[in-house]
């Protein structure tokens, strides 16, 4: 049986407005609302199902950053991982982890842990960066199915069916290997509350990625983030010619 590996992030929560910092080195991160990654809780989602249908015997989730990452392990235990391990990065470490660090992280960690399936969200909804299942799939040398919509088991190989631009893709996939959640993949559960209560007694693993050997040196420096230019009103027009005149005016005729 398989033994699956899931990547969960500590991003800010997706209702909350975004604040730029006043220096521009980054976004306002202190007393806001965070939650985990949505496309992560489909990933948790995926492999509680797995365990559910007796085609995984264990669910392993991995959180890399400070303390408050805890708490996403736990909201991973309440809705059904066996094991979380947090790999500990605080400070200007955590501020420029970026998916390299992350990928081969979750790397080590599948080595270790003897997974022979890598499950995380499609990307993270702070970054957007939508790499870590790629590179991990790199690093191990393994097969990948990202944007997966539909994932069917079968004797040492997965039917996964991927999310693509010109609509859906069917492929055969073997095992081990590294897969990265769509959004129609399936329904995530709401953690019940004794659930809830046996995850904060259940113990978390704390690592740090020096531990792993990885190093977290930043590869890319970012030299400013700003707020997105704000919209111009819209205007009402009277008729057909006078939006056409509009256009032509803006260059887009």
């Amino acid at each position: 049986m398989a033994r699956v590996l899931v990547g969960v992030k500590r991003v800010i929560d997706y209702a909350v407005k975004i604040r730029v910092k006043p220096d521009h080195t980054g976004v306002l991160t202190e007393g806001v609302k965070h939650s985990m990654n949505p496309f992560d809780e489909i990933a948790i989602e995926e492999a509680v199902r797995m365990k559910e249908k007796k085609i995984a015997e264990e669910v392993i989730a991995v959180s890399c950053g400070p303390a408050q990452a805890q708490e996403t392990l736990r909201t991973a235990l309440a809705m059904g991982a066996d094991k979380a391990i947090h790999v500990e990065v605080s400070g200007p470490e955590y501020e420029t982890l970026q998916p390299i660090h992350v990928s081969k992280i979750l790397a080590k960690l599948a080595e270790e842990e003897k997974a022979n399936i890598v499950l995380v969200g499609k990307q993270a909804i702070d970054d957007d960066c939508n790499q870590t299942a790629q590179m991990t799939a790199g690093v191990l040398d393994w097969p990948s199915g990202t944007f997966c919509s539909k994932i069917e088991h079968g004797s040492g190989e997965l039917t996964v069916t991927r999310e693509v631009d010109g609509g859906l893709e069917t492929i055969k996939i073997k095992t081990p290997v590294v897969l990265s959640a769509d959004l129609r993949l399936n329904e995530p559960r709401y953690a019940t509350l004794p659930n809830i209560m046996k995850a904060k007694k259940k113990p978390i693993k704390k690592i740090t990625p020096k531990d792993l050997g990885i190093d977290v040196s930043p590869r890319v420096e970012i030299l400013s983030v700003e707020d997105p230019p704000v919209r111009e009103a819209g205007s009402i027009l009277p008729d057909v010619d006078a939006l056409v005149g509009k256009l032509k005016e803006k260059g887009f005729a």
